[in-house]
């Protein structure tokens, strides 16, 4: 008996605690943060593709070539944790109209360029050295943390700001926060996929030339807060 009076009074007390919490006037906003700013490096993936018909042959042309962009990025004074090969392959091809066997080799290395300056000096150099497809470039900003940490707080004082709106007409002030939600997605720099351009192309250009209009990216964060009204 005693046990189910200490149950029915331990009931008791959970329901009006429930229901107390219940009354308690909040208000859920969301708050949105942006910040712009102007990338100062970018990574650039790109390619060595050789293809014959002897395996041996391909892959050896596939490595001296690979080596002389290697080479070139050394030479240009890149820190070697700044460039990476990513992919390797080599694979047989037949055809069955020729009933021939003929070898595709690649090798793809990624490479983090901090200094915009030698953007167009090193591209060139990619492709007079051997790169024949350029995959990607990427845009991006060294300080992407903090610039991630300054659109939170944009967001958080955009949400405080939209509660102080809604309950100004109604007397009532805005609390401590109950809860928070980021609703972020994670930053994806878009790729900027290069127009692949030949030696002779580029021996043709009189004079030096402008190629890159990076403008600006945006990082955004978004949050969900619930507010206790006074």
């Amino acid at each position: 008996m005693k046990r189910a009076i200490v149950f029915l009074s331990v009931m008791f007390m959970t329901l009006s605690y429930g229901q107390e919490i219940k009354q308690v006037p909040q208000i859920t906003v969301s708050g949105e943060g942006k910040i712009k700013v102007i990338p100062d490096q970018a990574t650039i993936t790109a390619t060595v593709e050789t293809r014959g018909n002897v395996a041996k042959e391909v892959k050896k042309l596939n490595d001296d070539q690979m080596d002389a962009v290697l080479k070139l990025i050394k030479k240009m004074n890149l820190a070697p944790s700044d460039y990476r090969t990513q992919r390797v392959s080599l694979n047989p091809q037949y055809d069955y109209e020729k009933k021939k066997t003929t070898y595709n080799a690649t090798q793809t290395v990624e490479i983090i360029v901090r200094d915009l300056n030698k953007y167009d000096e090193l591209m060139e150099g990619l492709v007079s050295q051997g790169i024949n497809r350029i995959d990607n470039v990427i845009f991006q900003s060294s300080k992407l943390a903090q610039y991630e940490s300054d659109a939170r707080k944009l967001a958080m004082k955009e949400a405080k700001h939209k509660a102080e709106d809604y309950v100004s007409v109604l007397g009532q002030k805005v609390g401590r926060a109950m809860t928070i939600s980021d609703n972020t997605q994670s930053y994806i720099p878009q790729p900027v996929y290069a127009r692949f351009k030949t030696m002779s192309a580029m021996e043709s250009d009189s004079a030096a030339k402008e190629t890159l209009a990076i403008g600006e990216i945006t990082i955004t964060a978004n949050v969900s807060v619930n507010f206790i009204l006074e």
